[in-house]
């Protein structure tokens, strides 16, 4: 698809405006954490959705709801207070590779982000002259300080091996982004959305291929980086935006 670049920036903000909407919450896997009001219990069950979130949404979703139940709807007390038969209770979770002694451990690394490094806002802020990239591995290696198998670790993206870092980016665009359309939380003010990475998988990378936006062929980091910088170019205060808009084209369209 050749479009002038004045054309492409008209679609990409027509399909942007499309799909930034509430009913775009109800089948998608950010309705979880739009159960809640209160911060930690957003940004627990938001973290703990994004972790899950590869294979049919609609299985995403329910076992993502699933998760919070298990945490009797209220994920920061549970995660804080729960012992013994509380946390065994969750060994009966299982999405894909993600089971339940992952539920467990992932439970107390959160714990450990909220009580040593002053929760996830503060565990990802970047220093100055910091790339997100080293935001992220900062994070992975704060969360992964907690006694933990090494298969855990599989279920943390880690960019500096080259992972797009699908599920970590989208769970920071939930909550940094705040343009009032009442889909992303805008829940973090210490992170600006200017600094955000585009969350990339097969769908937005096939969609962002098929308009120029993005060469590389492999869904990995320096794709990340390469889409992102084409977004910058039609929004450098929000690129992630448009994350809308490829997901939309490549899921409902099929573009």
């Amino acid at each position: 698809m050749k479009l002038t670049n004045k054309e492409l920036f008209e679609f990409l903000e027509s399909k942007y405006d499309q799909y930034n909407t509430h009913s775009f919450i109800e089948p998608d896997p950010i309705l979880v954490p739009h159960q809640f009001t209160r911060k930690e219990d957003i940004e627990i069950s938001a973290f703990l959705t994004a972790t899950i979130s590869w294979g049919n949404r609609t299985s995403i979703v329910k076992d993502a709801m699933q998760m919070v139940q298990l945490m009797d709807m209220a994920p920061y007390d549970f995660m804080m207070n729960a012992e013994g038969a509380e946390l065994r209770s969750l060994r009966s979770f299982c999405h894909r590779t993600f089971n339940g002694e992952d539920f467990i451990y992932f439970l107390n690394s959160l714990k450990h982000i909220y009580t040593a490094h002053g929760g996830p806002e503060a565990a990802f802020t970047m220093k100055p002259g910091e790339s997100l990239k080293e935001s992220i591995t900062g994070f992975r290696e704060k969360f992964l300080e907690v006694l933990h198998p090494s298969r855990m670790e599989k279920h943390i993206a880690d960019p500096e091996r080259g992972s797009a870092a699908k599920r970590i980016l989208m769970f920071l665009r939930w909550m940094v982004r705040n343009d009032r359309r009442g889909v992303d939380f805008g829940l973090w003010k210490s992170i600006s959305p200017a600094s955000l990475m585009c969350p990339l998988d097969i769908h937005s990378g096939n969609v962002a291929r098929k308009l120029g936006l993005l060469q590389r062929n492999t869904n990995d980091w320096r794709a990340v980086e390469e889409l992102t910088a084409a977004l910058r170019e039609f929004d450098p205060l929000d690129p992630v935006k448009y994350d809308f808009a490829l997901f939309g084209l490549g899921v409902f369209e099929g573009f």
